[in-house]
């Protein structure tokens, strides 16, 4: 495989120098699209993109990385969703839990561990909801109580992604009442008292699992942070999952809206019926280039070291909306495919419905818009 240039000197060139080496690097997908088929396309991307040095940008020299601007990571994870190289949402958990232990793991931990993520050698996944506090993180009862140097953990999470598949946790656990009482970890999956049951889902793929730990023993100096910093840990998750995530989220919808007007198209020389079908797609365009725009300005912020806040909710409103009307279209435009013929458009189509609900609800996230940017008061 081709080495990547040096010192990429404009987000530009970078961009042209992945897209040229992508010429030279078939990582296509292959038929199996199970979740075992996904995460294994997802760990050989990750290590093909590592070894060449490209997943390696806009990552801090402390943990293998090649610095520059974060801007690096999102241009690369957009050319593999506009590739269709892997699936978006687990190939951007990266952008939320390498940053956290960056910034919360001690130094050794987080040069030791992210390299295995970045690599593809590991998989990790984020403990934090659990049965009746979803939303509502702040009131989450998983405890951790302290034994000697070691902390013992015990409580259920749910609603974790991949947790079948990984070999780490970022987990929250309360150790003391309210905000200031939510400690984090950086959990071995393999230690014993810890059980994962995968939960089927609607659309078929056992993406989420529940996660028991029953006197689980955690080493002390496996805390990230100290001692309740775990909700300033979580909030800081915020502009990772509000940016690069979503910048990767996007592409990947825009391939799935190219896709669309080409399988439209033989559709509309059928039925003659260009002008209804053209008013749907242009809504449907309409909706993914307004939640661009609002992301890549999301981005700009956050390279200019603003810190992100309740605005991002306006991001994930308008990133749930333009998805559901992408998959409604499609369901409208390709009679038939998404409930008899067609298993991924059927597949995407339900996973679409979870948009309003997963990394905060909608109704939450208009709560927040109301009460504190457009200052409305709690009723």
């Amino acid at each position: 495989m081709t080495s990547p240039v040096t010192e990429p000197a404009t987000i530009g060139e970078f961009r042209a120098a992945v897209r040229e080496w992508f010429t030279h690097n078939d990582l296509s997908a292959g038929p199996d699209h199970s979740l075992d088929g996904q995460v294994a396309q997802l760990a050989r991307v990750r290590r093909a993109l590592y070894d060449a040095g490209w997943m390696r940008y806009g990552w801090p020299a402390e943990v293998g990385g090649l610095g520059g601007p974060a801007a690096l990571r999102a241009v690369l994870g957009e050319e593999v969703a506009s590739r269709d190289l892997a699936e978006p949402g687990i190939y951007s958990m990266i952008e939320v839990l390498a940053p956290t232990m960056i910034s919360y793991a001690p130094p050794a931990l987080a040069a030791e561990m992210v390299p295995l993520l970045l690599s593809g050698a590991e998989q990790w996944c984020q403990g934090f909801s659990e049965p009746g506090s979803g939303s509502d993180l702040a009131s989450l009862s998983t405890r951790a109580e302290p034994h000697g140097d070691d902390w013992v953990v015990n409580g259920q999470k749910v609603w974790t992604s991949l947790a079948q598949y990984s070999q780490r946790c970022v987990l929250l656990t309360r150790t003391a009442p309210g905000h200031g009482g939510i400690t984090a970890f950086f959990v071995d999956m393999d230690t014993p008292g810890i059980t994962v049951r995968p939960l089927r889902t609607m659309h078929g793929i056992d993406e989420f699992a529940e996660v028991f730990f029953d006197d689980v023993v955690v080493p002390g100096d496996r805390m990230l942070g100290r001692p309740g910093d775990g909700w300033q840990l979580a909030m800081d998750l915020l502009p990772h999952e509000r940016s690069t995530c979503f910048w990767h989220r996007v592409a990947f919808l825009y391939e799935r809206l190219e896709r669309l007007v080409g399988e439209t198209a033989t559709t509309t020389a059928t039925t003659g019926a260009a002008g209804a079908d053209d008013a749907d797609l242009g809504a449907a365009y309409l909706a993914l280039h307004t939640i661009r725009c609002r992301s890549h300005a999301t981005q700009r912020r956050l390279a200019d070291g603003a810190r992100l806040g309740p605005e991002t909710s306006i991001d994930k409103v308008l990133l749930a909306t333009a998805e559901q009307r992408l998959f409604d279209t499609a369901r409208d435009l390709l009679p038939g495919a998404v409930e008899l013929t067609d298993p991924r458009w059927r597949s995407e189509y339900l996973y679409s419905r979870a948009a309003t609900i997963y990394g905060g609800t909608a109704e939450i996230q208009r709560n927040i818009i109301a009460r504190r940017l457009l200052d409305l008061g709690k009723e």
